[in-house]
């Protein structure tokens, strides 16, 4: 497939060798520029599917939906540009057809995701122990600044590192740096062979399995706990999928598990209690904690359903060597874990940099940010 195109709207002028600049990435320059001169507070919003996360904010609305289509795909090169208002279920869509996957398998929790709110969310599936996060993939953003200003950074080849760790300080930054418009990622292709079973196995045994099998070069691409049951998916070469899976004599389970675990539509979820994210260490014992407990990540990401005090939960967390974040609206004022004051500090000159005035989703991540 030769590199494609989605661009229909009107452009307006831009220098040699550069891509012109869309009417629609106009559009949010200058309402960038207007609230930057008016210092009036902007809520970026793509797809909305994920606006429970984080603290809320207050400003004029920045809708980015507008702002969307393929820039540039090139299968053979295993990367793809794309604006930042595309839809997550246009991106994969394409890729499907030529064979090809995003990596960190980024969750959509909603029908009207959009790259941008991938990239800003830093969200990343099953598959990221074993391929990477969401960090991992992107090559080169385009950034509305809070200088009123449009800048490219990174590239869109995997070789060129000129620019790529500021384009990849945009994921997870929650929009508080700058406006997402474009971004170039890598991409995989779709793994030959796949097959997905399911064991009986307690949650210490499922801990203890999976740390044996993370030091060895075993097919697994997704590891999950629940319910009494490991299951697995297996990917790669056919021979090497076939001889672990046989050896576990395990039960095949639908595909579509995996799925549902991502875009957290299994029974666990829907469970009244709130909803805590642990991050830890992948062979850390389990969190002494009240509640339910589903293990992804092959051990390094924990699912809470828990009535516990926040304080509870966080000081569990940080015994076992990680941090904990709330998934639960309006449970907390703080729902991403407190930062220790040395990073609050980088994060403050970070972004006094990028955004002086603190006009992008002020308060979205912490107070004082």
């Amino acid at each position: 497939m030769s590199a494609a195109n989605s661009q229909t709207d009107q452009q307006t002028h831009h220098r040699p060798g550069e891509r012109p600049v869309s009417q629609t990435e106009a559009a949010l320059l200058e309402q960038v520029c207007e609230a930057l001169h008016q210092a009036t507070p902007l809520r970026i919003q793509g797809g909305n599917s994920k606006h429970f996360l984080g603290r809320k904010t207050q400003g004029e609305v920045l809708d980015i939906t507008a702002h969307q289509g393929v820039v540039s795909y090139d299968p053979t090169e295993l990367v793809i540009t794309v604006r930042a208002g595309t839809s997550m279920q246009q991106l994969e869509t394409l890729l499907a057809e030529q064979g090809q996957i995003l990596g960190c398998e980024p969750p959509h929790l909603g029908d009207n995701a959009t790259v941008g709110g991938m990239v800003a969310t830093g969200l990343s599936g099953p598959r990221r122990p074993w391929s990477g996060s969401v960090r991992d993939f992107v090559l080169g953003t385009k950034v509305i600044t809070g200088h009123g200003k449009l800048l490219r950074f990174g590239g869109e080849v995997m070789k060129n590192v000129a620019g790529y760790d500021l384009s990849r300080l945009m994921a997870g930054s929650f929009g508080c740096l700058g406006v997402l418009t474009e971004v170039s990622m890598k991409v995989l292709p779709k793994p030959r062979h796949e097959y997905h079973l399911s064991m009986p196995c307690d949650q210490a045994d499922a801990l203890q399995k999976l740390s044996l099998w993370g030091q060895q070069p075993l097919p697994i691409t997704a590891a999950c706990h629940y319910q009494d049951q490991l299951y697995l998916r297996l990917e790669g070469g056919e021979a090497s999928v076939k001889n672990f899976a046989d050896s576990l004599q395990g039960q095949e389970i639908d595909p579509e598990f995996w799925t549902q675990l991502k875009e957290q539509r299994l029974a666990f979820f829907h469970d009244s209690r709130p909803l805590w994210r642990l991050s830890l260490p992948a062979n850390a014992s389990q969190p002494d904690l009240d509640g339910d407990c589903l293990i992804d990540w092959g051990g390094a990401q924990r699912w809470i359903k828990t009535d516990q005090l926040e304080t509870a939960v966080r000081e569990a967390a940080i015994h076992a060597g990680g941090h904990a974040t709330c998934y639960t609206p309006d449970l907390t004022d703080q729902p991403l874990h407190p930062l220790q004051p040395l990073l609050i500090r980088y994060h403050q000159q970070l972004k006094a940099q990028l955004d002086p005035k603190g006009i992008f989703n002020p308060g979205r991540m912490y107070s004082d940010y």
